[in-house]
């Protein structure tokens, strides 16, 4: 018998690889599924890859982009429950915002995915919104940040209620 050890050595190399992609595929699902459990009250999460041109000097992401991967969960989050902000808009109803905090705790960089998480709740004519960022495969928390919206109706300060009637579940 003659053994070519040649194309032994190179399935063995193609075994290797393939045996540490998927370790490292269960390494991530186990941290993925660590992070949103961590928290159990999330009700959605939107995975992000940062992109190159949101990265400051230093090689970061940009402390203003957070605000948009925030903003993009959010609207995203509306889209999924099955009110989107075009049907909000076409219903005479603006939601805007009225305050964010931001804490700003480990820095994406160029290559990252982010997992966005958000659970909300209404308190009195505010829903606000509590939202984290995280790497998705590190799951050092990014971005923790409370951001607090408030519905006009006609361009008036509104209590809410029919958006409360769209979003009732997930309160």
């Amino acid at each position: 018998m003659v053994v070519n050890h040649k194309k032994l050595f190179t399935i063995g190399l193609a075994d290797e690889c393939v045996w540490r992609k998927s370790f490292i595929f269960a390494i991530s699902l186990k941290i993925i599924y660590f992070v949103l459990m961590e928290n159990n009250d999330y009700i959605y999460t939107l995975e992000i890859a940062v992109r190159d041109y949101e990265l400051d000097s230093e090689g970061i992401v940009n402390n203003a982009n957070y605000l948009h991967y925030l903003e993009m969960t959010r609207h995203e989050f509306c889209r999924w429950a099955g009110y989107s902000f075009k049907e909000m808009s076409a219903d005479g109803i603006v939601p805007v915002l009225s305050r964010v905090e931001i804490d700003y705790k480990t820095p994406l960089r160029s290559g990252d995915v982010m997992l966005s998480s958000l659970w909300v709740e209404k308190r009195g004519v505010r829903f606000v919104f509590h939202q984290d960022i995280r790497n998705k495969f590190t799951g050092e928390m990014a971005v923790s940040a409370v951001v607090t919206v408030v519905s006009l109706e006609g361009g008036r300060l509104s209590r809410g209620d029919r958006l409360f009637e769209r979003f009732e579940k997930w309160l």
